[in-house]
Formats: structure tokens, sequence, C-alpha cells
């Protein structure tokens, strides 16, 4: 228990930033009209790109014999993927239906 209030003595600036972005998310998420939710949503899917080079990097810094970690940045990286292909094929969709018919 004394490890746990240590631990939020020291990252209470971290917690108060996470707190605020979650509120700040949600007002913003909220006043976005719902045409607008799919492109966003698939923009945001494709900036996860940088997730996917984050659990590489982790992953390559990561002793061999270190099994739960490799573990999780391997779903890491495969999760992260198949979001960026589902951010990339949503927005090439969404494109498709503005183009003008021939």
């Amino acid at each position: 228990m004394n490890e746990i209030l240590t631990f939020l003595g020291e990252n209470m600036q971290m917690i108060y930033i996470i707190i605020l972005s979650v509120f700040v998310g949600v007002e913003v998420i909220g006043k976005v009209p719902a045409v607008l939710h799919t492109p966003l949503m698939s923009g945001a899917n494709a900036i996860h790109g940088v997730v996917i080079v984050g659990a590489i990097i982790v992953m390559l810094n990561t002793p061999a014999d270190n099994l739960l970690s490799l573990a999780l940045g391997f779903v890491a990286v495969v999760l992260g993927t198949l979001n960026v292909v589902g951010g990339f094929a949503v927005t090439d969709r969404m494109l498709e239906m503005f183009k003008k018919k021939k």
C-alpha cells in the first residue's frame, strides 16, 4: 500500500493531465457533428502508426527473457497495424463516396 501512495505522490501531475485530457476529449468528440465522426476517426486510426513504431522500439530494447513484455509488445504491434489498415480502408471508402459518378 505504501508503494501505491508513493507512486501517486510522485506522479500527481501526470494523473491530473490524464484526467484533464479525458474531459477535454469527451467535450471535443461530443461537439463534432455525426457526419464528421467517420472521417475524424479514420484519421485518428491512421495516427496509430506512432504506437506501432513505439511498440517496436520498446520490443527491441526488451531483454529476451522477459516474455510478458515481448508478448504485450507483439499484441500492440498487431492491434496497431489492424487499426492503421482499418483507418486507411475507412478513409478510402469515404473518399470514394464523394467522387463524381461518370
